[in-house]
């Protein structure tokens, strides 16, 4: 059920699933980015959903993530190397962005959120699942009524509580994203993992394979947008030919 490491492999599944809905849901945007469909094609109704889905289920496991690698033990080496990846991450994305989509550059997108939640995360770490779970809910349901003109400022962004928000390619500020990030954490205090020790004792090379995408979705993050508009270009100057 669970890797000789101790890693839940059903974790790594989960993870290259909400990978994968990502790498399908941006080949979709990126049509309309690259002006190959309509405007407002992939904005609105099913794909709004979708988006927040997708980016709930990477945020929720990134706080169950924080409990199983530090909940009975606080491993810092391994959570100060994690930290600075997601940092050094986040800080490429916003530099590729700037230079490629200067009137929409990622500012405080899906990577600077789960670093920062990742820290705020310390301060729920060995406290009651009940108290996490509500922190969640008052993040989610109650800090909203807090937004004001005056937190409109560009150093805020990262808040989520300004009334106006710049153009940007993503997006996903403190409130609500710290929400899920935080249902994650009070998942695994409550021993939610348990619920996930699915699998085979000793995964084949099928099992390890299917795990492979979540154990790596960071890279795969950072690669797979280049990689689909590569893909998408090229079909694009073959159409023209045939």
């Amino acid at each position: 059920m669970i890797w000789t490491g101790g890693r839940l492999i059903a974790i790594d599944w989960l993870r290259g699933l909400a990978f994968l809905a990502m790498a399908v849901f941006h080949f979709g945007r990126d049509f309309e980015v690259l002006g190959l469909v309509p405007p407002g094609t992939t904005f609105g109704g099913g794909w709004n959903f979708s988006a927040r889905a997708i980016a709930s289920s990477f945020i929720f496991l990134a706080g169950l993530s924080l409990w199983l690698a530090n909940g009975r033990r606080m491993r810092w080496p391994s959570y100060a190397k994690r930290l600075g990846l997601l940092i050094a991450a986040a800080a490429g994305v916003s530099v590729a962005t700037y230079v490629a989509v200067p009137g929409a550059w990622v500012r405080f997108g899906i990577l600077h959120s789960i670093a920062l939640s990742s820290l705020i995360g310390l301060l729920f770490l060995r406290a009651p699942w009940g108290m996490t779970a509500l922190a969640a809910a008052l993040v989610l349901f109650a800090a909203p009524s807090l937004r004001s003109e005056a937190l409109n400022s560009h150093w805020l962004l990262w808040l989520g509580l300004g009334t106006s928000i710049p153009t940007m390619m993503d997006w996903e500020p403190m409130v609500p994203w710290l929400a899920p990030f935080l249902a994650g954490l009070a998942f695994g205090q409550a021993g939610g993992a348990r619920l996930l020790a699915w699998g085979p004792d000793k995964p084949g090379p099928l099992a390890q394979a299917a795990a492979w995408p979540g154990r790596h979705a960071l890279s795969l993050y950072l690669i797979h947008q280049p990689v689909l508009i590569a893909i998408i270009f090229a079909g694009a100057w073959v159409w023209q030919r045939v």
